[in-house]
């Protein structure tokens, strides 16, 4: 949404007032590569989107803190003594966990505020509206109170209020790529350190369409936190053998393929496989980039979808529906789910020349396969999260 129309929107709720109002704008976020891999150690590779979250954001003279969104009906007034005091299982539960985590570290809000969000990510579809929410509010609530803005700083905590307060084990990447994305680049980020690099992703006449199976899944309720407690195990198998590896990640494909033997359940095999392979995958698909080679890039993306489908088992017939259909239009070259999975979305590589087609053809298949009808984006890499200046 632009500036000048979230200002509206916002006076239109809240009234106008001497105070001075501000906008902030955090992205979505798409993984290229590199999926269950964040809490193991490894590589990742996302990118921020185009579209995201946006907070508009006003001081308030007493001490309540009021929340909306011009997406969902569920608002709250509520005085900053009590927030963070129990959890309302709505969607507010991810700015006040992130108020939660400000104060732990010996910051606390001056005043009340006023905040409406606006959000243009489509909930439960993979592209990180919490992770949006969260780092939008942190960067917001930082700047009105005249405080530094370190973006991987904010990662970390938006990270905390998520595993802590909300209660989702999530790793890092998505928050990360949510606060320091930048336009026309993909981060590589090494999810243990958290050391990050910038790489052009110049994909040239290809365009990234991401396809919404409208398919919804809460993280809350689904198994990724038994897909981390499997590899929590397998981790502790293999550390009887490699006494020094810290992260399932950080294992070479030839050392899993030495100990695989000491598996008696191949479940946490399968598990461990996927993220030894995944992790290389992930570098191979920045040397394929660099090397200006879209067809290795896409083959990867292939590779890491059938792994996500086969090994890890996180896949579902919806996000495999999408996959399928969309390796059948020529011009595409790779297809793989994004996200946690059990649901949300799907990633592709097109031509510019296919990406009609793609949507018309694959919206089809889809809807007769499924009974359900998908929605698909075209879109480009964006910033990180900002302050709305002069934009409108």
């Amino acid at each position: 949404m632009k500036k000048n129309e979230m200002e509206q929107l916002f006076i239109s709720k809240y009234g106008e007032s001497s105070e001075p109002l501000r906008v902030f704008n955090a992205p979505g976020r798409v993984n290229l590569i590199g999926e269950h891999i964040d809490y193991n150690g490894g590589y990742v590779f996302p990118a921020a989107l185009e579209f995201g979250t946006t907070l508009a954001i006003r001081r308030r003279t007493d001490d309540k803190v009021s929340f909306a969104s011009s997406n969902l009906p569920y608002t709250a007034e509520l005085e900053l003594g009590d927030l963070g005091k129990s959890k309302t299982g709505e969607w507010i539960d991810y700015p006040i966990g992130v108020y939660v985590e400000l104060k732990k570290l010996g910051i606390s809000l001056t005043s009340g505020y006023d905040l409406l969000f606006h959000g243009e990510i489509p909930n439960g579809s993979g592209l990180s509206s919490s992770a949006s929410i969260e780092v939008v509010t942190a960067f917001a609530l930082l700047s009105m109170e005249g405080k530094k803005t370190n973006k991987v700083e904010i990662a970390r905590l938006s990270q905390r209020a998520e595993n802590q307060y909300v209660g989702v084990n999530s790793g890092i990447m998505d928050q990360f790529a949510v606060a320091n994305g930048a336009q026309d680049h993909a981060i590589l980020l090494m999810c243990d350190t958290l050391e990050y690099k910038l790489v052009p992703f110049r994909t040239g006449a290809y365009k990234l369409v991401i396809s919404n199976t409208k398919k919804r899944r809460g993280l809350v309720d689904s198994k990724y936190n038994e897909r981390r407690s499997e590899c929590d195990e397998a981790l502790a198998i293999l550390q009887k053998r490699e006494p020094s590896l810290e992260f399932l990640a950080h294992l070479k494909p030839d050392q899993l393929e030495r100990w695989q033997g000491d598996f008696a359940n191949e479940v946490l095999l399968k598990r461990a496989k996927h993220v030894v392979e995944e992790n290389a995958r992930v570098l191979k698909s920045v040397d394929a980039l660099s090397a200006n080679d879209l067809k290795t890039f896409g083959e990867l993306m292939n590779a890491s979808h059938d792994s996500l489908r086969d090994l890890y088992e996180v896949s579902c017939l919806e996000l495999d529906v999408m996959v399928e259909e969309a390796r059948k239009i020529d011009g595409t070259l790779g297809a793989r789910m994004t996200g946690a999975g059990f649901g949300g979305c799907t990633v592709s590589l097109v031509h510019e020349d296919s990406v009609e087609r793609f949507v018309a053809e694959i919206g089809q298949a889809y809807k007769e396969r499924t009974g359900l009808d998908g929605e698909f984006y075209v879109c480009g890499v964006g910033d990180g999260v900002h302050e709305m200046k002069g934009e409108n």
